[in-house]
């Protein structure tokens, strides 16, 4: 799959309204009911459990799948090891022929997925019907499933109504009962004349030879145990080590996966039992074969990063409170869908669309928060991405962007003066409504700020400063403080020096890296972490305060993991971390001094989350407990936490999903009746402040710190309209 071909497939997706519709309705209800069936639940510990369960068995892969088998073996069931998806594709179409077998019902595996099986055992002239309901109504519609949990879930009642009406050649009404009770009928038929019965499995217990599988449907427990023959397509990763370790996933699994407390169905199956062919013959024991499936998944185990893919449990929930899958749905990824889907793909199904796939993670950290297997895959995609930067190399214009002008920070920042003064014809306000020709899709639906006169590196030297220092605290502005909203950064000298504090702003700091880090492209990155680290050595100041969360993760968090590795660096790397603070956190350890001068907003305010300050930084009370010190009605918007689209360069590469996801956070704030919106970082409220130009522009969208500035005492209250 080419770029082109990606962005293509993106904006049918987006035409799309019946996806768009079913996966938003879906996960707004998802998070609600997920928190509800967590309830009285210690998710962090049941994760923990998890991870540490699958990590282990991942790391004793071969040892558990050789005692698995004899267990199994020694229950009477056939274990087939397939170190290739043809070899298992093989391996049941000969059990087949063997026993004369024509049809065959299969219930819900991804493993079958995986494989490419049905279309295998079509080409063979075997007919094999899928049972799972949503699985049904995908192979009748000659599509694949677009969510690893529910398969249908992005079509229509009426889609549904018309692939019914063309398979029973008769007209079908869009009313859902009725439509699942035709389902059971025709479905009921296949079962009772079936000779072979092929399955998935959720679990596969090593010290027992046992596999669980967890449904909601009862065509599993039929297509288990009707049929005389019997085949289990079992993944190596499912491998446990112990009977008591299926507790745990069992807690995690269908609570993540669809907010229940327990599925309708748990079965489990431990060696052979009686079975009564279709013809009426007892069978002692039928055919119990397992196929212990490898494809890709022990080159994952033996992979130092990627080995951490293995914990997934397959609950999607990753996929359920994902902005850009909600969006478009099967668009991102392949047989497996979503950020842990694209990592799947690149090693099960095909690596070579697994490296634009990746380009459609957003970087939002949400799929981390909520994954039952404790797995970072924001991490993992980044890692997928650099590998494929160092595999395929960049774009010319990427090239020289990162390898030339970030590094070389006087060409940087004059390249932005440069670009201040040629975009007077187009900006009026200090803002930019309408761009020309290839660059007009950058201003559709929103307006883009304009690169300032004057920045704010140059405007140090004019900033408020307190009457009688306390302290010094170093500011790390940012690309976005420094050249577009240097007010952001008056704002927090301001509000610094009500607190008694003098700044420092280091002349020789530069881009914090996180773009480059994006891009794919480390060592771009560790340069502009040694120069920043550079910058701020030996400066005297006890904090070093950023407004951007951004760049706080990147100093606080990332340096450190990055020049871990460097003898000279890491140490100097970990010293600057630990004196870096995102600017909410700072004022809310010393608010109590502030509050004595500030007057009552007396304004309803929401607050939208960063993704970066809530998921990395953990901070999310703090600018909250300032806005109603401030004097404001704070009032929550839902979901609060919803990334904004912007990404960084997420937003010039995928314009039309960045404003997608815009818009939904758009509703969101002007579902809050607030007129103000508050925000920690300038990312965001470029984004937010651009599209509620367009949406409602007497909506304020302002940065805490300059929320707290304008109402300290002196300087006047937030402006109406």
């Amino acid at each position: 799959m080419s770029k082109a071909a990606l962005r293509q497939a993106t904006r049918e997706a987006l035409a799309n309204t019946n996806v768009c519709s079913a996966l938003g309705k879906f996960a707004d209800n998802y998070v609600i009911a997920r928190e509800q069936a967590y309830r009285h639940k210690d998710f962090e510990g049941l994760r923990r459990e998890v991870a540490r369960i699958k990590r282990e068995a991942a790391e004793r892969m071969e040892e558990l799948a050789a005692q698995f088998t004899r267990e199994a073996t020694r229950r009477g069931a056939t274990v087939f090891r397939a170190a290739t998806a043809q070899d298992a594709r093989e391996y049941i179409a000969r059990l087949a022929r063997s026993r004369g077998i024509k049809t065959i019902v299969k219930s819900k595996s991804m493993a079958s997925e995986e494989i490419h099986l049905n279309k295998y055992l079509k080409e063979q002239g075997l007919d094999a019907v899928e049972t799972d309901l949503g699985e049904w109504i995908i192979q009748l519609a000659c599509q694949r499933p677009s969510h690893m949990v529910m398969p249908a879930i992005h079509m229509s009642r009426n889609e549904v109504a018309e692939i019914f009406s063309r398979e029973i050649k008769k007209p079908v009404e869009p009313e859902i009962s009725s439509m699942v009770q035709l389902a059971r009928r025709e479905l009921r038929r296949k079962f009772l004349s079936s000779w072979m019965g092929i399955s998935g499995a959720n679990i596969a217990v090593a010290e027992t030879g046992t596999i669980v599988m967890v449904t909601n449907e009862g065509n599993g427990r039929l297509t288990t145990t009707l049929p005389p023959v019997h085949v289990i397509i079992v993944g190596l990763e499912k491998l446990v080590p112990c009977f008591t370790d299926i507790a745990p996933i069992l807690e995690v699994l269908p609570r993540s996966a669809t907010a229940q407390h327990i599925t309708t169905y748990v079965t489990m199956i431990t060696g052979t039992v009686p079975a009564v062919d279709p013809d009426g013959n007892y069978h002692e024991k039928k055919e119990l074969h397992i196929i212990l499936l490898d494809n890709g998944r022990t080159r994952m185990a033996a992979d130092p990063v990627f080995k951490e893919a293995l914990q997934c449990v397959r609950c999607a929930a990753c996929l359920n409170v994902c902005p850009i899958y909600q969006l478009v749905g099967g668009v991102f990824g392949d047989v497996y869908t979503g950020g842990i889907g694209t990592v799947l793909t690149a090693f099960f199904t095909d690596p070579q669309k697994a490296q634009q796939v990746q380009n459609l993670c957003l970087g939002c950290g949400r799929c981390r928060d909520y994954c039952s297997g404790n797995i970072d895959l924001p991490a993992l995609i980044s890692e997928l991405r650099r590998r494929t930067v160092e595999r395929e190399g960049l774009g010319y214009v990427e090239k020289v962007i990162f390898e030339r002008v970030l590094v070389n920070r006087r060409l940087f920042h004059r390249l932005l003066k440069t670009a201040s003064r040629l975009q007077k014809p187009f900006a009026r306000g200090g803002k930019i409504r309408h761009l020309p020709l290839f660059l007009s899709g950058l201003t559709e639906g929103r307006t883009l700020p304009a690169i300032a006169d004057i920045p704010f590196r140059d405007r140090v030297g004019t900033l408020p400063r307190p009457d009688r220092a306390t302290g010094r605290v170093a500011i790390f502005s940012g690309c976005l403080i420094d050249f577009v909203y240097p007010g952001i950064g008056e704002s927090v000298a301001k509000v610094l020096a009500a607190l008694g504090f003098e700044i420092v702003h280091p002349e020789q700091q530069t881009c914090c890296g996180y773009p480059a880090k994006q891009a794919g492209l480390t060592n771009i990155f560790a340069e502009l972490a040694r120069q920043n680290i550079a910058a701020f050595a030996g400066i005297d100041a006890g904090h070093i305060l950023t407004a951007c969360p951004t760049c706080a993760e990147a100093l606080k968090f990332l340096y450190p993991e990055l020049l871990a590795g460097d003898p000279v660096w890491s140490k100097r790397a970990r010293a600057l971390a630990e004196k870096v603070t995102d600017f909410s956190s700072f004022v809310f350890a010393h608010r109590e001094k502030l509050v004595t001068f500030m007057i009552p907003l007396k304004k309803k305010v929401t607050y939208h989350d960063s993704c970066h300050l809530k998921r990395r930084l953990r901070v999310t009370g703090e600018p909250r407990q300032l806005l109603i010190d401030a004097g404001a009605e704070l009032v929550e918007m839902t979901p609060a936490d919803l990334c904004c689209g912007f990404g960084g360069s997420y937003s010039i590469k995928f314009p039309e999903l960045s404003r997608s996801v815009l818009d939904r956070k758009l509703q969101a704030v002007l579902g809050s009746g607030a007129e103000v919106v508050a925000l920690d970082c300038p990312g965001c409220q470029m984004q937010i402040g651009g599209g509620m130009d367009r949406q409602n522009p007497r909506v304020q969208v302002m940065h805490t710190a300059e929320i707290l500035a304008r109402c300290l005492a002196g300087t006047g209250r937030v402006q109406n309209g």
